[in-house]
């Protein structure tokens, strides 16, 4: 049976939980849930009372600063020293060719360039400013500054991106943030629900969604499409005019869009083949394999391998997540055995290995015997187990829950569908799990833009119940990390797809896995 689609587009971060519903057009689709603008007391530190006091002073949300922070930089300032691309602070205000946001900030604030590079409490004001010029450019009035969910413009202008797909992927991943919770570096921000308005943007194209194949990857599959400027590489004809025996690993030093959009700006002079998302292991592809990306300093080493650049910055531990490590990983297994490239430490390197390298990417929180584990195989799940909607004596629902073949996207032969209610009535997926530790829960179901924009899925976990909700428009069609629980032994409902939620569209339950980590 076909299903009805709602009229809410797909969110941009299809990969991970999140909690956030985007609208199609300019006008909120409902009620706006502004972010909360929690002050600071005595107790809190520096950072929440610079947030705090930015927020009030240029009447932007407290939290949607916090997230714009989070996805720059994880509110880390780095010493005053700059990103990549010429950014500094925790706001990452920038200094290049073609963004000048580090002087705008400092026109409006009247703090120095020096101060806005090195105190963390001036870059935060200076980044409100420059966000807050923004929406008043986009004309928001005292009423719609309450909503954060009408900043998304305003957002994806303070990004400075190169094409409209990056400023939507640059805006989704700071509302990802809001969807998910901050908690780092003593700053908080609860999880929320915030109807975000993309207005012009809601018609640029999903980077994460690759739905459109004019964005896909030719050389990898799983990654997106997006070219660098023909101004940061060289064409060639490799492995015919070069051979490849080396994959180079790099750290961006800038956010994953921020990144994209640099490699696209003809003055970077800098680009990789491969860049890799911190939160869920996303990859786009900027320059095709056969091609020389300018990313080693050394113009042997370009010619003879293949660049991949990693969400983050080398001081901050933080940005090394297990899920970027296993997509990278098994890109670069991808690369490997296509060129015959041995998979040992000789021939991946790091940048810093790289002969008259001044570069320290990846750092000294880059775990390379994880990484390697997982190039290799040796990363490989001591445990695992596979539970479909069809699978006899694991899979329980009530009969609130239809049944459908409609999407090809499917795991097996069909998935179970359901309207959100506000009760639970949830399908669980029933295992045996062989003994008390931490396990990794993944899961399957088909997308459509008429399914569920917040799927809760209920882990059992050993300190009681634990909800992540699923944005179940998009990113179908494969598994899907939903985070490590620690679980008890024995056979019981391990997993369970709630129906109460304030999503909108069918809730799909179809499979998932869980392994020992």
């Amino acid at each position: 049976m076909r299903l009805a689609r709602t009229r809410l587009t797909a969110l941009a971060t299809s990969f991970l939980a999140v909690l956030v519903l985007v609208a199609t057009g300019s006008p909120a689709l409902a009620a706006p849930t502004a972010a909360s603008t929690t002050a600071s007391t005595a107790a809190d530190g520096p950072l929440t009372a610079a947030f705090a006091k930015a927020a009030a002073a240029y009447d932007v949300p407290r939290d949607l600063l916090v997230a714009l922070g989070y996805a720059e930089t994880h509110l880390d300032g780095h010493d005053g020293k700059p990103s990549a691309s010429g950014g500094y602070g925790v706001m990452h205000l920038v200094s290049n060719p073609t963004n000048h946001s580090l002087e705008k900030a400092a026109e409006l604030t009247g703090r120095s360039a020096d101060e806005l590079r090195a105190d963390d409490a001036a870059n935060v004001l200076g980044g409100a400013a420059v966000l807050r010029s923004h929406a008043d450019a986009l004309g928001l009035d005292e009423a719609a500054r309450k909503d954060a969910g009408r900043w998304y413009q305003a957002v994806a202008k303070y990004g400075n991106a190169t094409s409209p797909e990056l400023a939507r992927l640059y805006a989704d991943a700071v509302y990802e943030s809001l969807g998910l919770g901050i908690d780092i570096r003593g700053v908080k921000v609860k999880p929320q629900e915030v109807t975000a308005d993309r207005g012009e943007y809601a018609k640029a194209r999903d980077l994460n969604a690759k739905a459109d194949v004019g964005i896909l990857s030719t050389d990898y599959g799983p990654a997106a499409w997006v070219a660098a400027s023909s101004s940061n590489y060289t064409a060639s004809s490799r492995p015919s005019s070069y051979a490849i025996d080396r994959v180079v690993i790099h750290v961006t030093q800038g956010s994953y869009a921020g990144t994209i959009s640099w490699f696209q700006n003809a003055s970077a002079q800098v680009s990789a083949h491969y860049v890799v998302k911190s939160s869920n292991g996303a990859i786009t592809q900027m320059v095709r394999e056969k091609d020389i990306a300018w990313h080693a300093g050394n113009w042997t080493y370009n010619t003879r391998s293949i660049g991949i650049e990693h969400e983050g910055y080398v001081s901050d531990a933080s940005w090394f997540t297990d899920a970027m490590y296993r997509a990278s990983a098994a890109l670069t297994k991808a690369i490997c055995d296509k060129y015959g490239i041995p998979k040992d430490r000789t021939h991946i390197i790091g940048h810093n290995q790289v002969p008259g390298a001044t570069h320290t990417d990846p750092g000294s929180y880059w775990n390379w015997t994880t990484y390697m584990n997982y190039v290799t195989g040796g990363g490989t799940p001591s445990w695992s187990t596979t539970i479909d909607n069809a699978t006899s004596g694991q899979f329980s629902a009530s009969a609130n829950w239809g049944t459908s073949t409609y999407s090809s996207q499917r795991y097996g032969s069909d998935y179970r569908f359901a309207d959100p209610v506000s009760s639970s009535d949830p399908a669980w997926y029933s295992a045996a799990i062989p003994s008390a530790g931490t396990y990794r829960v993944e899961v399957w179901y088909p997308a459509d833009a008429g399914y569920n924009s917040s799927a809760p899925y209920i882990v059992a976990a050993s300190g009681g119940n634990q909800t992540v909700y699923v944005d179940q428009r998009s990113g179908g069609g494969s598994w899907k990390s939903i985070g490590t629980f620690s679980l008890n032994a024995g056979t019981y409902n391990v997993v369970g797809i709630s129906r109460w939620t304030a999503g909108t569209g069918y809730v799909i339950a179809d499979a998932v896995r869980i392994s020992r980590v």
